[in-house]
């Protein structure tokens, strides 16, 4: 028989050894390493995701060791390879360190190394050549997937020290944009502020004539009511953001029924959507028993609908809420109106948006002065059962969207925003529906 076809059939006969000492081998290589006092990571993984791609790349070496042809050797050699790189991957991804990686691919390679030291040893007739042809294969496998894997894991390693100097660097422009908004929502209610000033100081001169009729005195009455009403409701949200800003808002969580809390809210806000010919509609379980601070979550849902409510001219307002099914221990809450949206397609965060909800409150206020409304028109209460919005109606809303977007952060709630121009705005609140006691 030919030299090099009797090295192929004891090579081939090997690779049949090692095929059914598969698990004996694998079962000691997870023996090393628990026993291993540097290796602490294995000991939280399953025996599926500690073996990992490691059985691949085993198949990968049996390949190679029954090959005849170059390019069965190699198809085997780049199999093992991205088996390793995916390795790598796996390691990474579950919380190895480099050190761990290292010792975890050395105790493989000795447990192979006894597995052919003690195939050799009991097959004293084995051809020299053959046994030698073994272990360079061998030698190949332990070196190459080391080092793919390593490779992998360092390039992990290092795109992920460069996200985190983008996520620095991002955070501090999207803070820069933040104190820049909230400069620019401080100026919006200082405008409100002064605007609603000037209508107060008007009145009052004009109850200081004596000159004036009846219905020109009721005329000034509503004015005067409305404005002062105007004041209280954006010093009360003025006031709420001064609190979040210095960090004198906490959550108090406790048990709450929030189905219950957004069904009573939204029948008090019927009043308000059939006086503009809104339809005002609720999905919902009537009872949904969650945790969180029932205050603040109020406040955020009646922000919301009062916002929703406010632009809306035709159509409607929907409010929504149920368990969320793509998060367990959460519950979402939806408010999606048939307004005139914000004029862009920004989909969370907020903070994106709350400049545009500006600009666009600020357009609504400029055509309704151009159209000569009476601001006598534009009633504004703090409570929903007694509150006549109007769509033209002046807003810090800038103020208001901000304060929704800090209670959110305050609560761990996620705030996600869909618009398109024309056809309506969704706002989709995800609360926790319990949190961790500290």
């Amino acid at each position: 028989m030919d030299p090099d076809e009797q090295i192929e059939i004891e090579l081939a006969d090997l690779a049949q050894h090692l095929r059914t000492r598969r698990a004996a081998i694998l079962a000691a290589w997870a023996r090393v390493a628990r026993n291993d006092p540097n290796l602490t990571t294995p000991a939280t993984l399953s025996r599926t995701q500690f073996y990992d791609h490691i059985p691949a790349m085993l198949d990968a070496l049996e390949r190679k060791l029954r090959a005849t042809y170059i390019r069965e050797s190699l198809e085997a050699q780049q199999e093992e390879t991205e088996n390793a790189e995916g390795h790598g991957l796996q390691r990474w991804q579950q919380g190895y360190n480099e050190q761990e990686v290292m010792r975890e691919w050395i105790s493989l390679n000795a447990c192979l190394a006894d597995e052919l030291t003690a195939y050799v040893t009991a097959r004293p007739g084995l051809d020299p050549a053959a046994s030698s042809a073994a272990w360079r294969l061998f030698s190949e496998f332990s070196v190459a997937g080391m080092s793919e894997s390593m490779a992998q894991y360092v390039r992990l390693q290092r795109a992920q020290a460069a996200g985190r100097v983008r996520s620095l660097e991002n955070a501090l422009a999207q803070l820069a944009e933040l104190e820049q908004q909230r400069a620019e929502a401080w100026r919006e209610a200082t405008h409100d502020l002064r605007g609603n000033l000037g209508v107060v100081r008007n009145v009052t001169s004009a109850l200081q004539m004596t000159a004036s009729s009846e219905p020109a005195l009721e005329k000034w009455l509503r004015m005067l009511e409305s404005g002062v009403a105007s004041l209280h409701a954006l010093l009360n949200d003025l006031t709420m953001q001064a609190r979040l800003d210095a960090g004198h808002e906490t959550r108090e969580v406790r048990p709450f029924d929030a189905g219950k809390l957004l069904t009573d809210l939204c029948a008090n806000a019927e009043l308000a959507a059939a006086g503009r010919q809104l339809f005002l509609e609720t999905e919902g379980p009537k009872s949904l028993v969650v945790e969180g601070d029932e205050v603040k979550v109020r406040r955020i849902a009646q922000n919301l609908l009062l916002n929703a409510l406010r632009y809306t001219e035709r159509g409607g307002v929907r409010v929504m809420w149920q368990e969320a099914t793509e998060a367990p221990k959460r519950w979402v809450m939806c408010v999606q109106d048939t307004g005139p949206g914000l004029g862009t397609q920004v989909t969370a965060p907020l903070s994106a948006a709350l400049e545009a909800a500006t600009r666009d409150a600020q357009a609504i206020e400029t055509d309704a002065r151009r159209a000569g409304e009476s601001s006598a028109n534009a009633v504004a209460a703090p409570t929903l059962a007694s509150r006549s919005v109007n769509a033209r109606e002046p807003a810090g809303e800038g103020i208001g969207l901000s304060i929704v977007k800090r209670l959110c952060e305050l609560l761990d709630a996620s705030l996600e925003l869909q618009t398109e121009a024309g056809k309506g705005t969704t706002f989709r609140v995800t609360f926790p529906s319990t949190y961790t006691r500290a």
